[in-house]
């Protein structure tokens, strides 16, 4: 799996910890595909109000968005070969797409719901992966699953809401 995180002030840490999320992340959902790339950029407020603007038509900041680069469906497994355009040549990886999170709407949430700067960028950036995978969370159903997911992804590596 590679991650790219475009954040320089990242430290190495905390992309080896991303690694083992979206690993394990990867895992639980049965997607379980190991030559897969994920970019993942950090921007301001402004930017992902445009992005939600120009993408979604919701005139509003938010915490997270993705960009699946194709379309998949839930628990479904896939044969890597079949989406050979989405190969990125370098790294011979299928690439899943974009997740881009807004730090200061992340440090907002922390906040608010009373856990980590650290757990809640975990949380987004499992959510935000999962969101390439195929999940949402329309519906009450999908909602439950999509989050049964998260939490069970962050408990292994024992970052919890009450961290702080």
């Amino acid at each position: 799996m590679k991650i790219e995180i475009n954040d320089y002030a990242v430290s190495k840490n905390f992309v080896r910890l991303v690694n083992k999320l979206l690993k394990t992340a990867n895992k639980y959902t049965k997607f379980n595909q190991r030559k897969i790339k994920v970019d993942i950029s950090f921007v301001s407020r402004e930017q992902i109000r445009l992005l939600n603007r120009e993408q979604r038509n919701i005139d509003k900041e938010t915490d997270v968005l993705s960009f699946p680069t194709i379309n998949l469906q839930p628990m479904k497994k896939i044969n890597i070969y079949d989406y050979k355009d989405d190969i990125d040549q370098e790294t011979k990886c299928l690439m899943l797409g974009d997740i881009i999170i807004c730090e200061d709407v992340a440090r907002q949430n922390a906040q608010e719901y009373g856990h980590s700067y650290e757990r809640e960028l975990c949380y987004l950036i499992v959510h935000g992966f999962l969101h390439l995978l195929g999940y949402d969370h329309e519906d009450e159903e999908d909602k439950k699953i999509m989050r049964a997911i998260e939490e069970a992804v962050l408990r292994k590596y024992k970052i919890t809401r009450e961290q702080k």
